[in-house]
């Protein structure tokens, strides 16, 4: 939970939360609605209202109306500011352009990137906070920055194959 710093401490946490996330086999809208769930329960735990695709301050492009929408907005209690998150799979300067907004208002911005990366980071005071993808045939599945246990990368034990005596 956040302190008085500049929104640190909640990316972390949010970071922390989505390494936990695994998926496999997903398109990638299947594999974005995960990860909006997976953000909208890690704010549901820390006991803030979730709002999913909220109003931006960022009005819509002509000819359009109304205003651009977030993929969640968290807000918290005793005057803490309230959080607006965009989830991206590609760097997209619109995306960067509506959580300045945002950040100007007051909010604390955070970009969640998804993918193989790189992930070049934001203009300040955005956060940045991934999760790392790969896609296989087409589907999309997460990538853990853990190593394989040794078991796993050890070679193969070659065994001489032997008869064994036969009893009747």
């Amino acid at each position: 939970m956040e302190t008085a710093d500049d929104g640190t401490s909640t990316a972390q946490s949010l970071s922390t939360w989505l390494d936990r996330l695994t998926f496999a086999d997903l398109t990638e809208g299947e594999a974005t609605a995960r990860i909006i769930d997976t953000i909208a329960e890690w704010a549901d735990w820390q006991g803030w209202r979730v709002y999913r695709r909220a109003p931006s301050v960022v009005p819509l492009p002509p000819p359009l109306r109304g205003n651009s929408v977030l993929d969640v907005a968290c807000a918290r209690p005793g005057g803490a500011a309230p959080i607006a998150i965009e989830v991206d799979r590609t760097d997209r300067q619109r995306t960067v352009d509506k959580l300045l907004a945002e950040a100007a208002a007051g909010r604390l911005a955070v970009w969640v990137r998804w993918g193989p990366g790189p992930f070049p980071p934001p203009p300040l005071p955005v956060h940045l906070v991934t999760r790392h993808a790969a896609r296989r045939s087409g589907k999309w599945h997460t990538v853990s920055e853990r190593p394989a246990p040794d078991h796993s990368t050890a070679a193969p034990v070659v065994a001489e194959a032997e008869e064994l005596p036969w009893e009747q």
